[in-house]
């Protein structure tokens, strides 16, 4: 029986396919699926802080379930603690399907305020959280404050006397930590000592270089600097409840009579200019991380609790704490920009 010139078209191009490259076929094949292709996570500070181990996260998970896709390139692009990449990618000076962008509980805390510029949350889309992370109060390890009471007495003595410093400006999250600390000693907020920094690493630095006092910053981070061999002490996590793994000994705020908690969602954006194919890539890619066997220890390593949302139940979850954002920074007498 004669071959149809269309059944030999179709044999033509399975052959052809077989014959090419293995890196060939992989090009091929991540053109409609950015997620196994080359691609950037952009951490929008200094390296050191949450959004470096965001990334670090990212590029791991990733790779668990995605073997053959080149590893997710790492890019510092600081300012602003996040704003800097938020209006890039917003204006559409940066982007594509391979560019993602680390986000944490203070960007959706700074875009409460207008401080990413006039732009709404709707100008990125969001694609996944990677887990949680906790606020803690840490000071040096010869620091006079041995427990949380004692830096709540210094406070309440002379708010202006303790000097914290964290990444971000009057406002950021870490700052916001600090200004319900001093209301939870009685004193006004607006009296206390704040030095900014441009990333939790840098703060570190100076806690430990004892050019500040406290650090109110998040866990992962000041764990990754005491495993580092830096010379830190947790004087309390800002957990709902006693945590496990390395800060099993660590006790909440709570439990030494200071009721605030303060948990870090930490995940990932994308330019909101990207094909719905893209979107839908990246979204099932890290949904299907997160169901991987091995990303609970793998997130467990990054200093990350469980804490996994993708698709409308991550669009709903930003708008909701960007609402109760909103009425955080009303309480606390700052300015809001309006989109």
């Amino acid at each position: 029986m004669p071959i149809s010139s269309a059944t030999r078209r179709h044999a033509l191009r399975a052959l052809s396919a077989l014959l090419l490259p293995g890196s060939l076929r992989a090009t091929a094949a991540s053109a409609n699926d950015p997620s196994e292709a080359a691609a950037d996570c952009i951490i929008p500070a200094k390296a050191g802080g949450g959004f470096d181990l965001t990334c670090a996260l990212a590029r791991d998970a990733l790779q668990a379930v995605r073997p053959r896709r080149p590893p997710l390139g790492q890019r510092y692009l600081p300012g602003g603690i996040g704003a800097v990449a938020f209006d890039r990618i917003a204006t559409g000076r940066l982007g594509g399907p391979g560019t993602l962008v680390a986000f944490s509980s203070g960007s959706l805390l700074n875009l409460a305020q207008g401080r990413f510029g006039p732009h709404p949350p709707t100008a990125v889309r969001w694609i996944a959280t990677l887990g949680t992370d906790y606020g803690v109060i840490a000071v040096h390890r010869d620091s006079p404050y041995k427990r949380l009471p004692d830096l709540i007495a210094a406070l309440r003595q002379e708010p202006s006397r303790v000097a914290f410093g964290a990444g971000g400006t009057v406002g950021s999250q870490d700052w916001v930590k600090a200004a319900l600390l001093v209301r939870a000693a009685g004193r006004d907020h607006r009296a206390m000592r704040f030095v900014s920094f441009e990333g939790g690493g840098d703060a570190l630095g100076a806690l430990q270089g004892r050019h500040v006092d406290v650090f109110p910053g998040d866990a992962a981070e000041a764990l990754q600097a005491i495993a580092g061999g830096a010379a830190v002490r947790l004087l309390a996590v800002l957990s709902q409840a006693r945590l496990g793994g390395a800060l099993a000994g660590v006790p909440t705020a709570r439990e030494q009579g200071v009721d605030i908690v303060w948990p870090t969602v930490r995940g990932l954006y994308l330019s909101a200019n990207v094909p719905d194919a893209a979107m839908r890539a990246w979204t099932a890619a890290f949904a299907e991380a997160a169901a991987a066997p091995g990303y609970a220890a793998l997130r467990e390593r990054h200093g990350l609790y469980p804490f996994a949302l993708t698709g409308a139940a991550l669009d709903d979850y930003v708008q909701a704490r960007i609402k109760t954002y909103q009425a955080l920074a009303d309480e606390l007498g700052l300015r809001r920009w309006k989109p």
